[in-house]
């Protein structure tokens, strides 16, 4: 039963809410007197300055977020975020991620794999004007003429090929932002404890709290001997930041304003509710069928063959985070009706339009135009999905390579300019150590069924497949894997940069396939610029409509998270869970042994346990995680009664920060901007945050820095990257 009280409170509370926000840096002196209330130190003025402490300490990894806590490069970031790292230099011999790895000097940091990057953002500048200077109305050419556009600020920015530039489009294409960051391309694996203890939980934790997961890793960024980024080599040395974050050792206590700086990736809070309908009721159920069914499948080929389920550890735990947050997400939208709060905002906001251009038809076009573009996706989804081998994904990337590289570079698709060819082949190369043919060739049946089960057909796959029977065609696509050289690198790496002629010749199955599919691939992709092309003036009039609405109530104006640098505040807080549970805001390390059965996911390692049953807490103790008994805790226990102190080292806290993926790995600073810990998950109940804020029930999840540093000194003995870091204590 959905939750019609919770509906009303937040009706009637509006939508400016506290905490709220994944700001851009530029924006934060906007929002000072906010990040004051919260008890942030810092000026707001040096948290928009990239060239300064704290900001250009925080960098990127391409889908995580990561820091810089020494003069040499060494970064932390989350276990997660370093399990391709992990998984990468893991073997049946050298299992890692069972083990945990500790470098014990420079000499031992192994490669974190050929396709790790750091990206230290230097720049981000408004070029709206000039990639929406004189667009055609006509929808094809203006995307073309956007796209272009974008490509030429690209190819000026990067006239250094040190550094990476994007052009990304903010409030649905209302503004365009280039962004410029310093690409360092060898990236080394430093330190990591066991899965056990950085995935401590595993899936049945995920989102949950309370929570006792160590999800840490450090990594160390290297460079050629003259400073600049290279590729990896031996003789490389440790990067130099330009600074690097100060360590609170002391921590936070609950109540205390903390921010997060970091990479979000996808929010859609202003999307329409007709968008989010869509989702609830067929997207993420759909979805969430087809990658229980692949978590399935690998499991169970995994539990019989080690090696294989090393390979695709990083796959699976990709498979289930993401599982468990669509099943999140159509909880979410149960327990609370957000699509009724949505339609209720999204109709006082259509009565004040109205009211002010005297129609609707801004809304009403925008509507028609999603509709169509969910019809595309319903019409596509099990195509797309029936070309997922890793195999012929390679093939249809190799074969478009041919016939790009047939243009001007400039003229090029993004991914296929020469500016793109390191990646392109490193992810090639990078195939080895995710994939096994017996596994991509049950997933890749397995999409091919559901294909063919529905009456949404191509024909150019069902020349394929079209008339053959489950027993037929497994032993079709047995013969694709036998006949096909595609799954040795070598013979995968040397079809780059052949002519289109050759593909077109090739009897390899899958090149023969990828050829096939093309025509019909680049038709859909030409409807899909097409819409985008239409889009591209709907969405930004209707956004810019309802910024003004928003500033016209006094409500929080900041962009949807697009995988750019943002910078989010709010204070350590737990929440109300349910009627009369109130999940506290910190856990500790009794936590850990209370749930540990011996059996995976709680199992933690010996040492630890250990460590904890010997009181081995060294000057990581901590006595009381609260300010203020009596003003904080009598909400929480009887005032009448004592509260027992904390006496324990804190394992992971709540606090109310906007966060979302891509967060993951993110430093959260206390109001100094010293680090005090890193933000790994969110709750469950706060899953539809990507959707909707509720600041009831929104936290983040973050692992406390005092965990840690006891962990890297009374559990691993890491005293070599202790003396790295530099440790600050109230």
């Amino acid at each position: 039963m959905r939750n019609a009280l919770a509906v009303t409170l937040l009706l009637s509370s509006g939508i400016a809410m506290a905490d709220e926000g994944q700001w851009q840096p530029y924006q934060m002196p906007s929002i000072a007197d906010k990040l004051k209330s919260r008890g942030i130190e810092i000026p707001a003025k040096e948290l928009a300055d990239l060239s300064q402490y704290p900001m250009n300490a925080v960098v990127g990894l391409g889908y995580c977020t990561a820091s810089f806590v020494s003069p040499q490069g060494l970064a932390v970031t989350n276990h997660h975020c370093a399990y391709r790292a992990i998984q990468f230099n893991s073997d049946a011999q050298h299992n890692y991620l069972e083990q945990g790895f500790l470098a014990a000097s420079l000499e031992q940091e192994p490669s974190a794999g050929p396709n790790e990057r750091l990206y230290v953002t230097e720049a981000v500048t408004n070029v709206t004007a000039e990639v929406t200077a004189k667009l055609s109305d006509d929808p094809l050419t203006r995307y073309e003429q956007i796209d272009a556009n974008q490509k030429a600020l690209i190819k000026a920015c990067e006239a250094d090929d040190n550094y990476r530039c994007s052009v990304r489009s903010f409030h649905n294409g209302l503004e365009y932002y280039l962004i410029k960051q310093l690409i360092i391309r060898d990236v080394r694996l430093v330190y990591a404890p066991p899965e056990s203890v950085g995935a401590y939980g595993g899936d049945i934790d995920n989102y949950e709290f309370p929570r006792h997961s160590g999800d840490f890793s450090f990594l160390r960024a290297y460079v050629g001997k003259d400073g600049k980024p290279a590729s990896y080599a031996k003789d490389n040395v440790p990067y130099q930041p330009k600074s690097f974050l100060k360590i609170n050792a002391g921590g936070v206590k609950a109540g205390e304003g903390v921010f997060v700086a970091g990479y979000p990736g996808t929010t859609n809070r202003y999307r329409l509710t007709s968008e989010l309908k869509f989702a609830s009721d067929w997207l993420y159920p759909t979805q969430a069928k087809r990658f229980q069914s692949r978590i399935d499948t690998v499991n169970a080929m995994g539990a019989e063959d080690e090696a294989l389920a090393i390979k695709y550890s990083g796959t699976k735990a990709g498979m289930a985070n993401r599982m468990k947050k669509l099943n999140g997400l159509l909880d979410g939208f149960r327990a609370t009706d957000i699509a009724a709060i949505k339609q209720q905002r999204e109709d006082e906001f259509r009565a004040w339009y109205a009211s002010q251009q005297g129609d609707n038809t801004l809304v009403a076009s925008l509507e028609d135009l999603v509709a169509e573009q969910v019809q595309q996706i319903q019409t596509r989804y099990y195509f797309d999905n029936a070309q997922s081998s890793d195999l012929l994904q390679a093939a249809i990337a190799l074969y478009r390579l041919a016939k790009e590289q047939q243009k001007p570079d400039e003229a090029r698709e993004q991914g296929f300019q020469e500016r793109d060819m390191k990646l392109f082949a490193a992810k090639l190369t990078r195939l080895d150590a995710s994939f096994d043919k017996r596994v991509d060739k049950t997933l890749w049946l397995a999409d091919l069924q559901a294909y063919l089960a529905q009456s949404n057909r191509v024909a150019a796959l069902d020349a394929f497949f079209g008339d053959k029977g489950p027993e037929a065609l497994a032993a079709e696509l047995e013969g694709f894997y036998a006949a096909s050289e595609l799954g040795a690198q070598d013979k995968r790496l040397a079809w780059i940069g052949k002519p289109p002629a050759e593909f077109e010749a090739s009897q390899d199955p899958f090149i023969r396939l990828a050829v096939a599919l093309f025509d019909t691939n680049m038709a859909l992709e030409k409807a899909d610029k097409t819409l985008e092309g239409k889009l591209s003036i709907a969405r930004p009039a209707y956004m810019q409509a309802l910024i003004d609405y928003n500033k016209a109530k006094g409500w929080p104006v900041y962009p949807d998270a697009n995988g750019t640098l943002r910078i989010s505040y709010g204070m350590v807080d737990g929440y109300q869970s349910r009627d009369a549970l109130y999940k506290q805001p910190f856990t500790k390390l009794d936590g850990i042994v209370a749930k540990h059965t011996g059996v995976a996911p709680y199992k933690a390692p010996q040492k630890l346990l250990d460590a904890i049953k010997a009181d081995d807490l060294g000057q990581h103790r901590v006595a009381s995680v609260y300010q203020d008994p009596r003003s904080w805790l009598c909400r929480l226990f009887s005032c009448l009664e004592k509260v027992e102190d904390f006496n324990s080292v804190p394992v992971n806290f709540l606090s109310s920060v906007d966060t979302t993926g891509g967060n993951s790995g993110s430093p959260v600073f206390n109001g100094r901007g010293e680090l005090v810990g890193l933000n790994f998950d969110s709750t469950y109940e706060a899953i539809t945050k990507d959707w909707f804020f509720n600041p009831e029930i929104t936290r983040a999840v973050h692992v406390d820095i005092r965990y840690i540093l006891w962990m890297m000194d009374k559990v691993d003995h890491a005293q070599n990257l202790l003396d790295e870091l530099q440790l600050v204590r109230d």
